[in-house]
């Protein structure tokens, strides 16, 4: 087994006078979940794009599963599968009719087709629902369809550009299990999510793209950890929360930092102290706020 499904060095892609990647670099260890983040425009789905042969790159080395994405496009195109944000299905047929159409168009046997659909169905979730036409199914029942489509033949690298977007709470962490059940299964996954606690909740490493680079990569909890020890939040009278400061937790620090905002803010406003999430390395990092420690 390869140590990387995706290796990336020095990439850039302009589009007319903007540069939208701006020589970036980045691995992702086979078998693992990689969750990018970054402000709308950072170039996340262009990356996707160059990464799945859709674009080309100006510069820099691309590999996926192995194979360049320029020279051997035929190689990438065989090791993955892509879903968008948004569900490709065929609202008129069943969820099983679309499966076996798509498994016909890849060359599985009638025979074949029939055995991959239900084996589809069943692994996510689908067979009550089989013979229903998709456009009377929730967005995320359509989902879970267009992700079980996406893997009708065996692909060792998944792309998944903001495949929650627009799903409630429930549908939403129902896809997260299908997702860490392909990880199990040792499929690599690339994930782009506007969601952090998603980024938090799935992925084995998470980078952070910004300005066309990749600004800070690691472990959700060693990114955490270079905010500093705590979170000093503040909330107005009606509990909205106006503004959060690192801090690295200790008395002195904490005492020196209230004692400095006291002057400035209402006497009604709240005080609290929470370890540092996903959503602070995010805003830390796409604001250019100064980062207590180097990420690498």
């Amino acid at each position: 087994m390869r140590k990387y499904a995706i290796e990336v060095k020095g990439l850039r892609k302009t589009f007319g006078s903007q540069t939208v990647l701006n020589g970036l670099d980045l691995t992702v260890s086979t078998g693992t979940i990689y969750a990018l983040l970054g402000p709308n425009g950072a170039g996340k789905t262009t990356l996707i794009n160059i990464l799945s042969t859709l674009v080309a790159p100006d510069e820099g080395s691309v590999r996926v599963a192995g194979y360049d994405v320029e020279k051997e496009k035929d190689g990438v195109k065989r090791s993955i599968s892509l879903t968008g944000q948004f569900a490709a299905v065929d609202d008129i047929l069943t969820a099983e009719e679309n499966l076996r159409m798509i498994c016909r168009l890849s060359g599985l046997s009638k025979e074949q087709s029939q055995v991959r659909s239900q084996h589809l169905l069943q692994q996510f979730d689908l067979t009550p629902s089989a013979h229903k036409r998709v456009k009377t199914f929730s967005g995320g029942m359509r989902r879970r369809l267009d992700l079980a489509i996406s893997l009708v033949t065996s692909r060792s690298v998944v792309f998944l550009d903001e495949p929650t977007t627009g799903l409630d709470t429930i549908s939403r962490r129902a896809l997260w299990d299908i997702i860490l059940g392909l990880r199990d299964q040792g499929i690599t996954i690339f994930l782009t999510t506007q969601y952090l606690e998603e980024a938090d909740q799935l992925a084995d490493t998470i980078a952070v793209i910004n300005d066309g680079r990749i600004v800070a990569s690691g472990t959700p909890a060693e990114l955490k950890s270079h905010i500093g020890g705590e979170v000093i939040e503040l909330s107005d009278s009606k509990d909205q929360v106006i503004r959060t400061i690192p801090t690295y937790g200790n008395i002195h620090d904490v005492s020196r930092t209230l004692q400095e905002l006291s002057h400035t803010l209402p006497k009604d406003t709240h005080v609290s102290i929470r370890k540092p999430s996903i959503d602070d390395v995010f805003l830390a990092l796409t604001t250019k706020q100064e980062m207590k420690g180097a990420i690498s």
